[in-house]
């Protein structure tokens, strides 16, 4: 991780998860899809051994959960712990915001009723929903 005088959570967040197949592993995670093979396929464009590194990070970061389906040869599942699966907001913000500002062919839905979603920011303390116009990056 780079070494800043400000540790900006956006900067951390970033150096964790800011190059494009990570997020879009977590997306495919999220998705279902859980087997070495199925992310191959999924994630459009993505090589084995870019896919095995970025596994291997999210891995060693607490975000995924490996389990092995096969010993001979083996092979592997993967599995959002509750700290990966936290990322869905910041992956259902990116489709948010891509669904109003680019061409797209899928959609990001509430699976029960099938309307579209959007992400809000949300006060747990006061329990209400906080507009964008309000919200500000401060000192911690």
């Amino acid at each position: 991780m780079a070494s800043r005088s400000v540790r900006c959570p956006v900067a951390s967040t970033l150096d964790l998860v800011g190059d494009r197949w990570t997020l879009l592993i977590v997306r495919d995670l999220l998705k279902g899809d859980a087997r070495f093979s199925d992310l191959r396929l999924s994630v459009e464009g993505i090589t084995a051994s870019v896919l095995s590194s970025r596994l291997k990070v999210l891995e060693a970061e607490g975000l995924v959960d490996r389990r092995l389906y096969s010993d001979h040869p083996p092979r592997a599942e993967y599995f959002l712990t509750a700290k990966g699966h936290s990322l869905g907001v910041v992956v259902g913000a990116l489709a948010s915001w891509g669904e109003r500002h680019t061409d797209h062919d899928l959609s990001i839905i509430d699976h029960r009723c099938g309307h579209s979603v959007d992400v809000v920011y949300r006060c747990p303390t006061c329990d209400r929903d906080a507009p964008r116009s309000r919200i500000r990056i401060v000192p911690a």
